[in-house]
């Protein structure tokens, strides 16, 4: 443990909140974006995340959307409320991975990528509505149950 959380835990966080980030930049779906990267390389990215965290976010991004050819599907956020950050999203996936991954007793990077395909992404991604900024067990339930609950 580093600081104030498992450092798994925060490398999570920051898998996630580039997976956010990127499919903001190209205006993709983010289990198109997650799967476009595959979890081989998710998981590498995860391992080093924190060699990775200090360097430039855009950096990063733009080397995976070129290594990956990650296309944009003009998925358009539009909200009538302030967006969240990469991060704040980054945090709600980091959670709900980690739930999943107890849950079924698979890897954080296997865990991320059911998360990604399952039918709550399409909903957290949605600003307009509140799933995002619900509490993490009632986001847990809606993934196990495959819908908003």
């Amino acid at each position: 443990m580093i600081g104030r959380e498992i450092k798994e835990h925060n490398n999570l966080f920051f898998v996630c909140s580039l997976i956010e980030y990127i499919a903001r930049k190209v205006k993709a779906h983010r289990d198109s974006v997650a799967n476009a990267i595959g979890e081989k390389k998710l998981g590498k990215i995860f391992n080093l995340a924190d060699i990775y965290h200090s360097e430039n976010i855009d950096k990063i991004s733009d080397e995976l959307i070129t290594e990956f050819s990650i296309a944009s599907e003009d998925f358009e956020i539009i909200c009538k409320y302030d967006i969240p950050s990469h991060w704040d999203i980054g945090k709600v996936y980091k959670r709900l991975i980690i739930d999943i991954a107890e849950h079924e007793q698979i890897s954080l990077i296997q865990a991320l990528i059911k998360a990604y395909n399952s039918p709550i992404s399409r909903k957290i991604e949605n600003f307009n509505s509140s799933l995002y900024y619900e509490n993490q067990s009632y986001i847990f339930a809606c993934y196990c149950e495959g819908k908003v609950l």
